[in-house]
């Protein structure tokens, strides 16, 4: 069997969906988690993008060992020098320089002609190669490219020190017998090819995205380029769980495998969702909540008498477990701290005392706190933003209502020690809370989407309110939780309203990469940039 490479762009490629934003922080956190899921690549973003993501790439580089750590950087010198910056301390680094094959890319985008394009990559690689040992170069748009020029192009790249060369369907166009016949062309006609890893980075917006890529795996490809829950651009990238468990579930068609340890796939699929404020659809493929649920009559007596009736994968094998380890407010800072061990946390003292603080107040609610709660509350903790003073924090809040009645809410919120207070009306509470909170802000927010969604079972289950909310031009997505969803949405509300805040206040960095040699400028928290 030979083992295929799980290359995981969801920081960078899957960043990239309308609205998501991570802090540094949270960056970390899911990168640390990849790490323990044992992927052999993190693509941990675009460090030219904005000092935001540059140091997020390089507390990354610095902290999490085991992957190669990437670094994407367009045909740029500027590009590649804060690349290599921001990924110089990792344990394995990796530049990821990426430049348009297509005629479309090359003409449209940048002005160019198919060998003044040649020149640029091939400068650019080999400006990246001298800096670091390991450089990918990608072809974009290849899919749409003139197979022999991409051969061309391929073997050059190769020639000029590629150690890894990427050929990515940008925009969904291909179909899996094309594809597979594509790289099965790469394969015969580049005559040093096996000098190099061959990768895939395909895109969904036909549907195809996985077809296409374990098309591309058969036909020679040994990379895969891929997001978890199939987060990315547009209608997103080949989904990791989804690659990865095909390759493992039909070894009788692919003889290959990969190292990921597909135990950590469900925490790994539900933290990237939680931080990202992007639920996964419940008919997910792997992740999915309906993905081992059995309603049809016919469906349970099969699954009762054998298991292998109507299931493929074993639950157990996605890390999709019973409790082992129940906790109440009786089992102690012990019990605790050593279960946010086996989760994977590394807390600081005072971390973790906020944490056990929390978890007392859930466990005096509800009869057992789950691993669930335990993730919610340590995540509560460590990605707060109410740390800085100068923003606004949920002090309290209280209700009036009753039948016939328009609820009222008096709501109080800190900010520099100082507490605020406002009361309104709402056509429910929820609504009269969000108003109280605008008064005291003293600007209208857009609700654009607001959602609960419980994490356990049981009535006094927590609760993840998670909001988006719009003003003067800018978007934010705040969340929250508690048993009591109230407090959720406050908390939410509150949290999309201070990242507004600093948006409209200038505090945080929007623009992206000048404009340079023809290239198209990134707006947002992220460079909104295609590979």
């Amino acid at each position: 069997m030979e083992r295929i490479f799980v290359f995981d762009t969801t920081l960078r490629d899957g960043e990239q969906v309308p609205g998501a934003c991570l802090n540094p922080r949270e960056k970390l956190e899911i990168a640390m988690q990849l790490s323990r899921l044992q992927v052999d690549a993190i693509e941990a973003g675009f460090p030219i993008s904005s000092p935001g993501d540059f140091k997020a790439v390089k507390m990354i580089a610095d902290k999490v060992k085991g992957p190669t750590i990437v670094a994407l950087a367009r045909a740029v010198r500027e590009d590649i020098e804060t690349a290599w910056k921001a990924i110089q301390g990792a344990e394995k680094p990796r530049i990821h320089v990426f430049l348009g094959t297509s005629d479309v890319h090359i003409q449209k985008k940048f002005g160019l002609d198919r060998q003044k394009a040649l020149e640029r990559g091939l400068d650019a690689l080999r400006f990246a190669k001298s800096l670091c040992p390991e450089v990918e170069y990608s072809t974009e748009d290849a899919s749409r490219s003139d197979p022999d020029y991409l051969a061309s192009v391929v073997e050059q790249v190769i020639a000029a020190g590629a150690t890894v060369v990427n050929i990515p369907d940008t925009v969904g166009y291909a179909v899996p017998e094309q594809f597979g016949a594509l790289i099965a062309l790469l394969i015969n006609k580049v005559p040093n090819i096996d000098k190099i890893i061959l990768s895939v980075h395909c895109h969904n917006d036909l549907g195809l995205a996985t077809a296409n890529t374990l098309a591309a795996v058969r036909n020679g490809a040994r990379q895969v380029e891929c997001t978890m829950n199939g987060l990315g651009e547009r209608a997103g990238n080949a989904s990791l769980e989804e690659v990865v468990m095909a390759i493992r579930t039909r070894k009788d068609y692919f003889d290959f495998y990969s190292s990921v340890n597909t135990r950590e796939i469900m925490r790994t699929s539900i933290l990237v969702s939680r931080l990202m404020g992007m639920p996964v659809q419940a008919n997910k493929a792997i992740v999915g909540a309906n993905a081992f649920a059995h309603s049809s009559g016919i469906h349970q007596d099969g699954i009762l008498k054998d298991r292998a009736t109507y299931e493929i994968i074993r639950p157990e094998d996605l890390g999709i477990t019973d409790h082992a380890m129940v906790l109440t407010a009786r089992s102690g800072r012990h019990a605790l701290k050593d279960k946010t061990v086996q989760m994977g946390y590394d807390l600081q003292d005072r971390e973790f005392e906020q944490v056990y603080e929390r978890f007392l107040s859930v466990a005096d609610k509800k009869k057992q706190v789950y691993d669930q709660d335990v993730d919610l509350i340590v995540q509560e903790v460590i990605f707060a933003d109410l740390a800085d003073s100068s923003l606004y924090a949920l002090e309290s809040y209280k209700i009036i209502t009753g039948n016939g009645e328009a609820p009222e809410a008096k709501v109080r919120l800190r900010k520099n020690e100082v507490v605020l207070e406002a009361v309104s009306e709402g056509g429910g509470p929820i609504d009269a809370i969000f108003k109280a909170i605008d008064k005291i802000v003293g600007a209208f927010h857009k609700l654009e989407d607001f959602q609960v969604q419980a994490v356990t079972e049981t009535k006094e289950a927590m609760g993840i309110a998670t909001v988006w909310v719009s003003r003067e031009g800018f978007r934010a997505l705040g969340r929250g939780a508690s048993t009591d969803i109230l407090k959720a949405s406050a908390r939410a509300y509150v949290e999309a309203i201070n990242r507004i805040g600093c948006l409209v206040a200038g505090k945080v960095e929007r623009p992206g990469p000048k404009k340079q040699n023809g290239a198209t400028e990134s707006k947002g928290q992220s460079a909104c940039v295609q590979a």
